[in-house]
């Protein structure tokens, strides 16, 4: 008989905040490169704008880990949430016809990343600062709360469109994302507190760094950031580029595309859970580089058979690929998280940068090479990298 795996308090309670914060940013997200296109953004602008949000996450993901050292990292998460909704009133207030509304529509852009990074930081913070008795498991549930949200955001978003336009949308963002930010703070004040340390200095943040990024070098670390980083790049394209693959290459209508991230979320939950319980068996190591080829060969699989692709096809192959990205995500946080527990304000900074860093990258080169590559080449090539990463990351690779 199936049974649900475990999940401890401050990881239910973390999930709960993530799956909160991402349906607030999903009712609009799923349809951002629509809305980007109905603005007048071109191709390669879908992918700049995307960085815009990922690259300054990444860079500001140093200065919130120090935060953390100063300041409860729950308040701090907070912080963040509150940037997402100041966020979505900001996509109300902008009139993108001017050029004043064109620069606060990209100063909005780098806003939102920097409101994600003070967020991811502080909440990983709070996971590896405590003692879970299983990383990857936790991080996994984590990791999982988007797909949770994808399940109803998008109809719920799409009714709003349909009703009251983005405005309506962009309203309802912004008053699930106060909300939010309160249940953040109280859930998660307490736990966090420990973290705490009033005679922290920047020095003392050096130094962590100074211990850490030696370690990072190692057999057992490197080869799979370097497979997880691939993995993150690969996502870059999708994030930019897969709603318009279906809306362009496929053919598809909004309501069909609507349909089928609904179906592919709804899927989703309860293979996340059955990808939970293995995740709890393998070793972070080999849960990033089997992650890594998998998420790799279905992108190769998508297009080379983007001619003859049905719905139930983009389906199957969608979910295959993102179980490998979700496998390695979390696989990459649980081994950060299991060798570095010391310094988890750090930690979770690394991690951060990691992410959206990789996400960014791969938004940017995507943008870049969209126009003379077509849906179906970018793909492929996204595919064909990811696994030549993981194969060649084998061969330095270690048990951990």
């Amino acid at each position: 008989m199936f049974s649900l795996p475990k999940i401890e308090k401050i990881t239910r309670d973390a999930t709960v905040v993530h799956l909160f914060l991402m349906f607030g940013y999903k009712t609009f997200s799923l349809y951002f490169p629509l809305f980007l296109v109905v603005r007048g953004l071109s191709l390669p602008e879908v992918g700049y704008s995307y960085l815009l949000i990922y690259l300054p996450l990444s860079l500001f993901a140093p200065i919130a880990g120090h935060l953390n050292h100063r300041i409860n990292p729950a308040v701090l998460s907070g912080l963040g949430i509150l940037g997402y909704a100041v966020y979505a009133l900001g996509m109300i207030l902008i009139i993108p016809q001017t050029d004043l509304g064109i620069f606060a529509f990209y100063s909005w852009q780098v806003l939102l990343g920097i409101s994600a990074s003070l967020f991811f930081v502080s909440i990983r913070s709070i996971l590896m600062g405590y003692p879970l008795e299983n990383s990857d498991r936790s991080f996994c549930w984590f990791y999982s709360a988007p797909f949770y949200a994808d399940a109803v955001a998008p109809i719920v978003g799409a009714f709003f469109i349909w009703q009251f336009g983005f405005v309506g949308v962009f309203a309802l963002s912004l008053i699930i994302h106060l909300s939010t930010s309160v249940f953040c703070f109280i859930k998660l004040r307490k736990p966090a507190k420990p973290l705490v340390d009033d005679g922290f200095s920047l020095e003392d943040s050096k130094n962590n760094y100074k211990k850490i990024f030696p370690s990072l070098k190692r057999k057992t670390v490197l080869p799979v950031l370097l497979i997880s980083f691939s993995v993150l790049l690969l996502a870059g394209f999708y994030r930019a580029f897969f709603v318009l693959f279906l809306k362009d290459q496929l053919a598809w209508s909004q309501e069909l595309i609507l349909i089928f991230i609904s179906v592919f979320s709804v899927l989703l939950l309860p293979l996340s859970l059955l990808l939970i319980k293995h995740l709890e068996k393998a070793n972070s190591g080999r849960n990033v580089f089997q992650g890594g080829l998998v998420a790799g060969f279905f992108s190769v699989i998508l297009g080379l058979a983007a001619p003859f692709l049905s719905f139930l096809s983009v389906l199957f192959i969608n979910l295959a690929r993102s179980a490998g990205s979700l496998i390695s995500n979390s696989g990459r946080s649980g081994l950060i998280s299991r060798n570095f527990r010391t310094e988890p304000e750090e930690a979770s900074a690394i991690d951060t940068i990691f992410s959206p860093l990789g996400v960014a990258v791969g938004a940017f080169v995507s943008g870049l090479i969209i126009g003379f590559s077509g849906y179906q080449s970018l793909f492929i090539l996204g595919g064909i990298f990811v696994i030549l990463v993981c194969l060649s990351a084998k061969m330095g690779f270690a048990k951990p």
